[in-house]
């Protein structure tokens, strides 16, 4: 079964628009998410149009920040300490990655907890971790949701995560765990690897290296989920952390590269703006 992430988010931001349509008349406005984007990556270019798409279908109100790639860092935390403050804003997120000059770390720190749509802050993170509310960082969310849509079954099951960051590896283990599977975190130099994935019934790689994963790394019937978004040495196209040629047919569910986690990602950055919205009303 190939997983296809565009056919579910679709239909997600179409449940979602009919529940934004009644928000002017029941809250008087709609919620108001603030995409911050610096330079000019053609990457994170894309992702932000993107993003900006997916506002438009669900109805959310989107502004997006342009600056250019020389801004000082403390430029760039006085932006956020304004949005902090505007009480129309339910929802910033700072496009990653930044220039070198400029901190991530203390820019995901600046951004409220609250309106924190991609789940980065400290904050969040270790609230994920504590089983507290929380908005959880979108990728790890919408691969859980991929997995239930596709009907598989965590309980119980050995999942494997390559890959320890705090966007998607530790709080996809995290995730998967509450799902009472058994996981192991690993990593590209984590010492006979392909022992360790060969016994995974959930694999989930997402280390941004391409076509890492090789079938002999993976067992027959693996449910397969690819996180990576990598150009390919070869033909300059885009393609996955998984050799998908060669592991599809060992898998019975994979995810492809693109259009399996993807969309996924940005259809739960409007559900997080959704969510920061409604806690602000109660």
């Amino acid at each position: 079964m190939i997983i296809s992430g565009k056919e579910l988010s679709a239909q997600l931001k179409s449940d979602m628009a009919r529940q934004v349509a009644a928000f002017p008349e029941k809250y008087g406005r709609v919620p108001h998410l603030v995409v911050i984007l610096v330079g000019e990556d053609p990457g994170s270019v894309s992702y932000v149009t993107g993003k900006a798409k997916a506002s438009e279908v669900v109805g959310i109100r989107n502004t997006t920040i342009r600056k250019p790639e020389e801004i000082t860092e403390e430029e760039l935390l006085e932006i956020i300490a304004r949005l902090n403050a505007d009480d129309s804003v339910d929802g910033i997120l700072v496009q990653l990655p930044l220039p070198r000059h400029i901190s991530e770390e203390r820019v995901i720190a600046a951004i409220d907890k609250s309106k924190d749509v991609d789940g980065f802050h400290p904050l969040n993170v270790a609230a994920l971790w504590q089983k507290q509310e929380c908005v959880l960082p979108c990728t790890p969310k919408g691969i859980i949701k991929l997995l239930k849509r596709a009907g598989v079954e965590m309980e119980g099951k050995r999942a494997v995560v390559i890959g320890r960051s705090n966007i998607v590896g530790l709080p996809v283990a995290k995730l998967l765990l509450n799902e009472n599977a058994t996981v192991t975190i690993a990593h590209s130099r984590t010492k006979n690897l392909a022992e360790v994935t060969r016994e995974a019934e959930i694999l989930v790689v997402a280390i941004g290296r391409p076509k890492f994963v090789t079938a002999d790394m993976v067992g027959e019937g693996a449910v397969v989920i690819d996180v990576g978004v990598n150009r390919d040495p070869e033909t300059g196209k885009l393609c996955g952390d998984v050799d998908y040629a060669a592991v599809e047919p060992k898998a019975s569910v994979i995810t492809p590269v693109p259009g399996g986690v993807g969309p996924m990602t940005i259809c739960c950055l409007m559900e997080n703006t959704i969510e920061c919205f409604l806690r602000k009303q109660k």
